[in-house]
């Protein structure tokens, strides 16, 4: 039921909070505001009333539970064309270092039909033990169906910790699950560690449009909550010599009882590969214009790679968002990364500091980006870029 209170002594009727609802949950009977179950309390009514008459109080506090009663580490893993996704195996990776760090269980829960050897995959990339549904009403990813799994699941067996890829499909299950179980959740996560003292999850994400990089914690809710973003751990390597435990459980949804029905998929194929990119050459402010991205897509052509870019570049309109690399672009984890004029901000640096080997090209020799970088060169990148594309071509075709 909803919380929102009416009064109908200040209430005259003028209608402003109806029209700004966006559930439709407000109407007039005459000159009353009248609230139905639609509602949900968003308060968006409130500041549009212009005698005060609407009032939210404050929602109950959920009871929490004895949070000695959680345990284990559980990891969402996501299916995509009968194969478990980089972002799952990487979440798998850091799963288990956690779960090490707890002295727990690393448990991964695979939703699908014909995924028998995703569980194997899951086993091998450092699972325990794997929860699996497999059924032909899980063959697509559906939010209410895989919710309800999910969320059923963790409230018969309590896990402490329970991560999601911070992908569309991702996002979209934490968010069900988190607000099902009034869990804590930690949107976008860049880093996930295990407090020593307290034994709590240390999740650290950029806030403030990347200017600090916040370290959250979840100290009286279960369980704790997170979604990674994809290419900020290293993919495991896969072991097939290890051995864990597959449990089958079925469908809590009939296909009757689900409303929703996936007609197909679109590919997009224009799209910028940045994720899977071995080789990133990016450009920033310093390339001045449009024009500068010039010489960089010449030496990323002679190095296979991609062109990847800040976001003042992609701000200034020189090149399109697909490119973008940082805290509110695409997360990376090349080979190479060569930073051409970019000053290495921490909104940037988020999206590429773990890159296997970083190039730094700039003309401030104080800029932040060389703090990070495993090769810095000071200078005019619009002689330098040309002269590397020169060498590479030589060696390269030699």
């Amino acid at each position: 039921m909803p919380l929102l209170e009416v009064d109908n002594d200040k209430c005259v009727g003028c209608g402003n909070c109806v029209d700004v609802c966006p559930f439709g949950a407000l109407s007039l009977d005459g000159d009353k505001v009248v609230v139905n179950d639609k509602c949900t309390d968003c308060g968006a009514c409130i500041d549009a009333c212009p005698t005060m008459a609407l009032s939210l109080p404050q929602r109950p506090a959920v009871k929490t539970e004895d949070t000695g009663q959680y345990s284990g580490v559980w990891v969402w893993i996501e299916i995509f064309n009968k194969q478990i996704t980089d972002n799952s195996a990487e979440i798998l990776g850091q799963g288990r270092v956690l779960a090490d760090a707890r002295r727990m269980a690393l448990t991964a829960c695979v939703l699908g039909h014909d995924v028998g050897h995703i569980a194997k995959d899951a086993i091998s990339f450092g699972a325990d033990r794997v929860l699996l549904a497999d059924d032909p009403s899980l063959d697509v990813y559906r939010n209410a169906p895989y919710a309800a799994i999910i969320i059923d699941l963790a409230r018969r067996h309590k896990p402490e910790i329970f991560l999601f890829g911070a992908s569309s499909r991702g996002r979209d299950l934490a968010g069900s699950v988190a607000t099902d179980l009034y869990a804590g959740l930690t949107a976008d996560c860049t880093g996930l560690d295990i407090d020593p003292e307290k034994g709590l999850l240390v999740q650290t994400r950029p806030a403030f449009g990347g200017n600090i990089m916040a370290m959250i914690i979840c100290p009286d809710h279960r369980p704790q909550m997170a979604t990674v973003r994809h290419r900020v751990f290293e993919k495991p390597l896969v072991d097939m010599e290890r051995r864990g435990e597959i449990i089958s459980i079925g469908p809590s949804m009939t296909e009757e009882q689900i409303s929703t029905r996936v007609t197909g998929f679109i590919q997009e194929t224009d799209k910028v590969n940045l994720a899977n990119a071995r080789v990133i050459v990016s450009g920033g402010r310093g390339v001045g214009g449009p024009e500068g991205f010039e010489p960089l897509k010449k030496l990323a052509d002679v190095l296979g790679g991609t062109i990847g870019a800040s976001r003042s570049a992609v701000d200034a309109g020189w090149i399109s968002y697909d490119h973008q690399v940082g805290q509110t672009g695409r997360t990376v984890r090349p080979d190479m990364y060569i930073a051409c004029g970019i000053s290495g901000a921490v909104q940037h640096q988020a999206g590429m500091k773990t890159s296997k080997v970083i190039v730094a090209i700039n003309k401030n020799p104080d800029a932040p980006i060389f703090d990070i970088a495993h090769f810095g060169i000071v200078g005019d990148l619009f002689k330098i870029v040309p002269a590397l594309t020169e060498q590479f071509k030589k060696r390269l075709s030699a």
